[in-house]
């Protein structure tokens, strides 16, 4: 098993502030895909002996740096060891080319966080468990289904990135003919891309923002665009994912088998998200007296990626399952 040179910013470059309750670290490890990932370690001070672990990826063209850390950070500061990893092809870890996302490589991600949370002299291996933020949400439930170490998944303003590449945005293009009208428009992109030799980006969130904008998307310019969450190296708040980079979404159903999750499993979506129907339909689907559902009123999209102005995110809720089902 090899593993790339990477390299790592060292300062301290997120987007909100450091803790003096936890120690952080840069840290490495490689995927099945012979992928080198970057992770940011995040540690309780004087934490002594086996810790319960966490691994926390999102949102989806989101960086570490961004809401992933934040979640992380504080995690550590009450009680957990957790990492927050850029996934494949993005920020500062490896893979080329950049900028693609593919189903299979990212749920491996989180299965690989797991292999190296496992066989840390720190970490309790039976205690291991994953945070996943908004598209990162949905493949958290796909990597619970896949892999049995992971005894707690919290899901948080989910995704299921599958349904919406099939579907679009509320199921409004749910058809045959939509999806051959995309499946046509990737085709000819990829012919165009080989003959370039480049890779087409999509861009990220719209800058500048129309008048005319739906809510969810001026809630995305307000994180992504504004000092609030902007990052050099997030996609989202820049040049976005390449044109076909997730194409293969659209022929995957991430969701497929999550009636079979046995561990615990915490799904947090704010009542006024766009993306509500998601989590709430994925929840529907599982089994189980350990699953739970936590609904916050009045919260959007992008209030669970920081809290937002009237501090949405529950930590003492996700510190109260995390602590039960890693226990």
């Amino acid at each position: 098993m090899s593993t790339e040179n990477l390299e790592l910013t060292q300062e301290w470059d997120k987007v909100f502030p450091q803790s003096d309750a936890v120690d952080h670290e840069k840290v490495t490890f490689h995927t099945r895909f012979g992928i080198t990932l970057a992770a940011d370690l995040y540690k309780p001070k004087g934490a002594d002996g086996k810790l319960p672990a966490l691994a926390v990826s999102g949102p989806f063209g989101a960086v570490k740096e961004q809401s992933s850390g934040l979640y992380a950070q504080n995690m550590a500061e009450r009680g957990f060891l957790t990492i927050a990893f850029d996934p494949s092809f993005t920020g500062e870890s490896g893979g080329t080319p950049r900028y693609m996302n593919s189903p299979d490589i990212n749920i491996e991600d989180f299965q690989a966080a797991v292999d190296f949370l496992s066989v840390r002299d720190d970490v309790d291996p039976e205690r291991i468990g994953i945070i996943g933020i908004c598209g990162w949400g949905g493949m958290a439930l796909a990597a619970a289904a896949a892999d049995p170490r992971i005894k707690a998944t919290v899901v948080s303003t989910m995704y299921d990135m599958s349904r919406v590449a099939a579907n679009g945005y509320f199921d409004s293009a749910d058809s045959a003919e939509a999806r051959n009208q995309t499946r046509a428009s990737v085709a000819a992109q990829r012919t165009a891309d080989y003959r370039s030799g480049t890779y087409a980006l999509a861009g990220g969130v719209v800058d500048p923002l129309p008048e005319d904008a739906p809510g969810f998307v001026k809630d995305y310019y307000a994180y992504y665009k504004e000092p609030r969450g902007y990052h050099p190296r997030s996609l989202n708040s820049n040049d976005g994912w390449t044109v076909i980079g997730g194409s293969s979404l659209m022929n995957a159903t991430l969701l497929g088998y999550i009636e079979e999750i046995e561990n615990a499993v915490m799904i947090v979506h704010g009542e006024a998200a766009h993306s509500y129907y998601m989590g709430k339909d994925a929840f529907a689907r599982l089994q189980g007296d350990n699953k739970e559902f936590v609904s916050i009123p009045g919260a959007s999209h992008t209030d669970l990626y920081d809290g937002g102005e009237n501090g949405a995110i529950p930590w003492e809720k996700l510190t109260e399952f995390l602590r039960t089902n890693l226990a």
